[in-house]
């Protein structure tokens, strides 16, 4: 949706009392729409942002033109100031990930024994196909004349 557009497209991250939003404007129209909005976000204290951008012969660059930084002010309770010193790796609340929907309901007794059989019969077709090609194999190697 951010290639070969004519206009400058804009992103905002924003990380206010464990509420992480990220905003975009892509249509060069000045006007901010959702991207994803996170409840529950829990960052430790310290870290440092970060950013990167490669130019060259990729197939696809980025140029950041700019970065502007704001620590934003929030009155936060005793409660608050302790839950968030005590985070030292960063933390989802209630998040769900693609993929990790419930886990699989277990077999049906049927099933497991339907799988088991037909194994065991291609177990058994193997081995005869097997014994059938070594005892070929063991004709043909007594037949040399020397």
């Amino acid at each position: 949706m951010v290639r070969n557009l004519n206009h400058d497209t804009f992103l905002v991250i924003r990380y206010v009392k464990r509420r992480l939003t990220v905003l975009i404007d892509i249509d060069g129209k000045h006007e901010w729409r959702d991207c994803i909005d996170v409840p529950g976000v829990r960052l430790p204290r310290g870290y440092y942002f970060g950013t990167s951008s490669v130019t060259g012969d990729l197939s696809d660059n980025h140029d950041i033109i700019s970065l502007k930084l704001y620590q934003l002010t929030v009155e936060r309770t005793p409660e608050e100031e302790k839950q968030d010193r005590e985070v030292y790796l960063p933390v989802v609340d209630n998040l769900k990930l693609p993929g990790m929907e419930a886990p699989l309901e277990p077999m049906s007794g049927l099933a497991l024994f339907l799988i088991v059989f037909f194994s065991l019969v291609a177990l058994v077709f193997a081995i005869v196909i097997g014994v059938i090609i070594y005892n070929k194999w063991q004709e043909q190697s007594r037949k040399h004349f020397y």
